[in-house]
């Protein structure tokens, strides 16, 4: 990380001494035959939302300059008693408010595909510490799309777990409904293994896993708009795998998820803003002027707006449940 020239775009701090006296510690129990796991040792950078105890947690913004936790976050606390290793504190979106990644008053990592690019966010740094090989794997948070997104434009895999799996104790937050806490990293059993360690379970036994007879369902995009032919084809030949391993792979339409996707502007801009209000409006000449407008955009949707908004999410997850209900995984 010290000599490696994309880094400063990357890690907003590294927190050197603890990641050696961490790796030590993992080394010395290896060597005690005494592993806490298969993630012992392993290092890991962390978006810089989770409260690490002595070390800024300012949620790439001005606003939250010189903020010093006292205390982990729940799920760094969690990983710490599985052996994982923390790296230090990655760069992401202004209070995780976009999925571009891009954040002129912190730094904007690159995108390992181009450094010109956008690298996705709001968990940018993470995706672009795994990327560039800054660390074996990057815990972000994810509202409407924020690992998955950088994990998709960097090659990773992003896992957004199912809401209130993982505590959001100590996490700087955006949409409490909405947000949680994931990792971003290189396979699915990566994921598997640090979903795990992030909520304080044991870890899974994956060896034997079978994916015979599973039954797979395959949305129609149409709704949610265009699909490039490369995307198709990609998604196409994501599937031969899968059959070839016995899923079932089925079709079908969906239009709750197109609904329930238009209902974003509203739930998300005014949870949004009404949990960061007082901290924005105190100082708003410190923000990035798009995403100080993202935020202020929740203003203009009335109470009742919100809560037709939540009666008819409530409506289409229902919806979405049955449409799906039988099935061990779904596509889009």
């Amino acid at each position: 990380i010290e000599s490696h020239p994309q880094a400063p775009g990357i890690y907003a701090r590294v927190t050197a001494d603890r990641a050696r006296a961490e790796a030590d510690a993992a080394a010395a129990r290896a060597r005690a035959g005494l592993r806490r796991g298969p993630l012992d040792g392993v290092p890991v950078s962390w978006k810089d939302l989770f409260d690490t105890a002595g070390t800024a947690t300012e949620a790439g913004s001005a606003l939250l300059a010189g903020r010093v936790p006292e205390r982990d976050a729940a799920v760094l606390a969690h990983a710490g008693r599985a052996g994982l290793v923390c790296l230090g504190k990655t760069h992401l979106t202004e209070l995780a408010f976009s999925g571009l990644g891009i954040n002129p008053v912190t730094a904007t990592p690159p995108n390992i595909n181009d450094p010109e690019l956008a690298p996705g966010g709001s968990s940018s740094g993470a995706a672009a510490s795994v990327a560039f090989g800054l660390a074996a794997a990057g815990i972000g948070s994810d509202t409407g799309g924020s690992i998955r997104v950088p994990s998709s434009w960097n090659d990773l895999v992003g896992l957004k777990p199912t809401h209130g799996l993982l505590s959001l104790e100590g996490v700087v937050q955006l949409c409490p409904r909405f947000d949680t806490p994931g990792p971003l990293c290189r396979s699915v059993e990566d994921a598997a293994l640090l979903l795990a360690a992030l909520s304080g379970a044991p870890a899974p036994d994956l060896a034997g896993a079978s994916l015979d007879g599973a039954r797979l369902l395959v949305l129609d995009t149409a709704e949610i708009g265009p699909t490039a032919d490369g995307q198709a084809r990609a998604l196409e030949a994501a599937l031969d795998p899968l059959r070839a391993a016995g899923v079932r792979v089925e079709r079908a339409a969906l239009p709750a998820v197109a609904e329930a996707m238009a209902l974003a502007p509203c739930i998300f801009a005014a949870e949004a803003y009404g949990t960061c209000r007082e901290l924005i409006e105190a100082r708003p000449e410190l923000m990035f002027a798009p995403v100080l407008d993202r935020f202020r955009s929740g203003e203009a949707f009335s109470a009742p707006d919100y809560v037709a908004a939540w009666q008819k999410l409530d409506r289409l997850r229902a919806e979405y449940l049955a449409g799906t209900a039988g099935f061990d995984a779904v596509v889009l």
